[in-house]
């Protein structure tokens, strides 16, 4: 059922393209328009089919309208985007884009990149959704060459801008919140935005969430099928930011922001027959300080300079272990000193250069046995250059790239300096309408982590970087028909062939596993997206949203492997979202769908390490009352509407159907 759906849905997207090309160019359109009622759309989505990289991204309009609550549930919504979803409210959750892995995805908040030297993966359930303005994810390099260094250095990005506060009738904002729903949820929300001056904005954030995830699930072994209930997946967690915004008119603009997060969860562990006893216990603390400056000097020069500190501690503790007191506590401390300076020049019209230099060093203390308390420096150096008019759009850019380890006992690994290219392209094919081609190309690698670097008995210090070429062509198109009530109607598709060298595995050795280069993927596939918003009669509007990827990355280590040519694990060949809202003066409506299709859990394609594919509908209800100097939003969902038993990642069982309801009042 579920690959028949996605068939059809890709024929569907086949059949559309040429059909609505071929209206398009017969109707009386223009590039540019303006449309009254619907300025957010018209501002917002032609930057995503000008890109000549696939860029996607979701505003604070849409979140609402489809009623997300969770910034992984943003995400599924991008196409070429996988998930790892360990179970839950409390679950851990990290982002890979076209099956690269989750270490070659940079997630940047508020334009300063977030890192874990680590283990090179970052949670993003640390981060809410409540204060978020927008979302964006760019997959290669982006046409925005005024960026950090770090931004160059990662085969894609996940771009998380909060909100910065309005002011209209008065001088102060405040916004509460609270949103409950099964399995325990609580989740009360406060912000405070205050003008302190006309140049001087500041807002402050806070949240704290409850849940005992104890939700039911169905195991399933062989002819035994018995229902249980999740265990020791509870989670507590507090977070507060504070932010100042300055803005001095020819002296530029600052930005500074504190963050705090705590959380304390257990971890559940994967289903195993006959035990259900998981007692392990997870705790984060995670503050940090970052400052950006960005100031316009003349009409040729810009310039932005950022610094950050970042601190990070993690416990974890296992009550169930082969130790005497019956107790292991392994605990683990990052810090991160950053700083970033960058020049913006044009020249000429439709010409401009950057140059991005970032220095940031890494450590990491921890209490397990033979820890060597590594240090990390590195340096980032990005030249880019860009030609840009209504039609064309050229970018080139070289990233330099010198990291030296530095550890207190043992040796360290080696010093590490790299070239990264990266070039893209995108043509507007016709004078008067919007339909583009785009190509790009980028060299990429990641240096191993601490983990896969020093790690007890695990790690090797003669790891090479992993690297990756990224290949992508693809053709864009929007446009709107008013006349038939189609305000605004966008379609992408992109076919991407991406190589992986060098890739760092576990490889078993005499007695234990050890990291190695072992291994070598190849990954081909399409991403498609349709996007369309409708003008009913008595005001109504409907906005559908589709994204459908086909991926195929396989193993090509060695021929005579048993893994040779067998899809990666945990990546689905089909995969896809629909989202269809109707926007009214009575109550709106969102529906949402994900499906996934059959993955693996090893890496040999076998029957027995089949995971099976889902479909999963969640459906939300919103209201929003306006007074004077106030509103109020209702809304409640139903997720997992069909009750669906899945796994996202094998034996870690995810909720069947959950309601939740919010209730947020702005004065």
């Amino acid at each position: 059922m579920l690959r028949s759906f996605l068939r059809r849905a890709c024929l569907y997207c086949a059949w559309l393209f040429p059909i609505t090309i071929a209206y398009a160019q017969q109707g009386d359109t223009t590039t540019y328009r303006t449309l009254s009622d619907v300025e957010v759309v018209e501002k917002m989505r032609p930057a995503v089919t000008r890109q000549a990289t696939p860029f996607q991204r979701l505003n604070r309009t849409e979140i609402d309208r489809l009623g997300l609550q969770d910034l992984s549930e943003a995400v599924k919504r991008f196409s070429g985007v996988t998930v790892k979803d360990y179970g839950g409210i409390g679950g851990l959750k990290t982002v890979s884009v076209r099956s690269l892995g989750a270490q070659h995805t940079a997630v940047s908040y508020d334009g300063v990149t977030i890192t874990d030297a680590q283990s090179g993966q970052v949670d993003i359930s640390r981060f809410s959704l409540d204060n978020v303005e927008n979302i964006s994810l760019s997959i290669g390099q982006t046409d925005d060459i005024f960026q950090t260094a770090r931004m160059y250095a990662s085969a894609g990005a996940l771009s998380i801008q909060t909100e910065t506060p309005v002011f209209t009738a008065k001088k102060f904002n405040v916004l509460t919140q609270l949103k409950a729903g099964s399995f325990g949820l609580v989740n009360p929300t406060l912000r405070y935005e205050q003008q302190i001056t006309a140049k001087y904005v500041a807002s402050f954030h806070a949240d704290w969430l409850q849940a005992d995830g104890q939700y039911p699930y169905t195991f399933t072994n062989g002819d035994l099928v018995t229902e249980e209930k999740r265990k020791n997946s509870d989670i507590k967690t507090w977070r507060t930011e504070l932010n100042l915004h300055s803005d001095w008119d020819k002296g530029g603009k600052l930005r500074l922001k504190g963050y705090w997060f705590d959380s304390r969860r257990g971890l559940p562990g994967s289903v195993i027959l006959y035990n259900d006893y998981h007692k392990e216990r997870l705790q984060n603390k995670n503050a940090f300080a970052q400052a950006t400056y960005a100031n316009r000097i003349n009409p040729y020069f810009s310039i932005k300079a950022q610094g950050k500190f970042d601190y990070s501690w993690t416990r974890y503790q296992d009550f169930h272990s082969k130790y005497i007191d019956g107790k292991q506590t392994d605990v683990y401390t990052q810090r991160e000193y950053y700083g970033s300076a960058a020049l913006f020049y044009e020249p000429i019209k439709n010409l401009s250069f950057s140059l991005a230099e970032d220095f940031f060093k890494n450590t990491l203390d921890a209490t397990t046995p033979k820890s060597v308390f590594p240090e990390r420096y590195t340096s980032l150096t990005a030249l880019a250059g860009q030609y840009k008019n209504s039609r064309l759009t050229a970018t080139a850019s070289l990233l330099g790239t010198f990291t030296s380890e530095h550890v207190e006992t043992g040796d360290a690994a080696d010093d590490r300096k790299r070239l990264s290219p990266a070039v893209s392209l995108s043509y507007r094919l016709f004078g008067r309408e919007n339909l583009r081609i785009r190509a790009s190309y980028k060299d990429i690698f990641r240096v191993p982590t601490f983990n896969d670097l020093y790690y007890d008995r695990l790690g090797n210090r003669n790891l090479n970087p992993e690297k990756t070429r990224q290949y992508n062509l693809g053709m864009t198109w929007s446009s709107a028909f008013p006349a038939v009530g189609l305000d605004y109607l966008s379609i992408t598709t992109d076919g991407y062939y991406n190589t992986v060298k060098d890739k760092i595995v576990a490889i078993p050795t005499m007695f234990i596993w050890k990291m190695m280069n072992m291994g070598k993927v190849k990954i081909k596939g399409i991403d498609a997206n349709i996007s369309a918003r409708f003008s009913l009669p008595l005001a109504i509007y409907l906005q559908t949203d589709v994204s459908y990827t086909w991926q195929k990355a396989i193993d090509v280590t060695k021929k005579e492997a048993k893994t040779y040519k067998h899809q990666l694990p945990y990546t689905p060949e089909h995969s896809g979202t629909v989202s269809l809202s109707v926007e009214n003066p009575w109550i709106n409506i969102s529906w949402l769908l994900t499906a996934m299709g059959d993955r693996y859990a090893l890496p040999q394609n076998l029957e027995a390490n089949l995971i099976e594919g889902y479909i999963e509908q969640q459906l939300s209800f919103n209201k929003t009352v306006t007074f004077k100097h106030s509103s109020l939003r209702l809304q409640a969902e139903i997720v997992n509407i069909g009750d669906v038993t899945y796994d996202i990642i094998r034996y870690y069982p995810m909720p069947g159907r959950s309601f939740r309801a919010t209730v947020r009042y702005t004065y």
